[in-house]
């Protein structure tokens, strides 16, 4: 039935503004604004957000951005002005070493989860 959909992720905040900024300016990502949502189109992959008066931060990665070298991508990022997650096992550069491929995460202006994850 939706094989042949072109299907795309959403996911809320509780300021479209300050969403705005942060994935067009510090993120440098293409972003729309269409009937007070955001559209990300990344690499021919659309993702919404959309604005939620009762927003409650997504408690999972939200939004996963893959890139080849996980240390140079987690320092630009920081010096955009992105604060790194420190969970367990996560070390001092603010990477998850364990257990699988290389991943950091840090939060949107409403506490959504992201990441950065080095796809070999």
């Amino acid at each position: 039935m939706f094989e042949a959909s072109q299907t795309f992720s959403g996911f809320s905040t509780d300021d479209i503004p300050a969403a705005k900024v942060f994935y067009s300016e510090k993120l440098g990502l293409p972003v729309s604004e269409s009937n007070g949502m955001l559209q990300l189109d990344l690499a021919g992959r659309n993702h919404l957000i959309y604005p939620k008066p009762n927003h409650e931060p997504a408690s999972y990665t939200a939004l996963n951005f893959p890139t080849a070298d996980i240390v140079a991508t987690v320092s630009e990022l920081r010096e955009r002005g992105a604060v790194f997650e420190e969970y367990p096992g996560v070390d001092e550069d603010g990477i998850m070493r364990q257990g699988g491929p290389l991943i950091a995460w840090f939060k949107d202006p409403a506490g959504n989860i992201l990441s950065v994850i080095q796809l070999d």
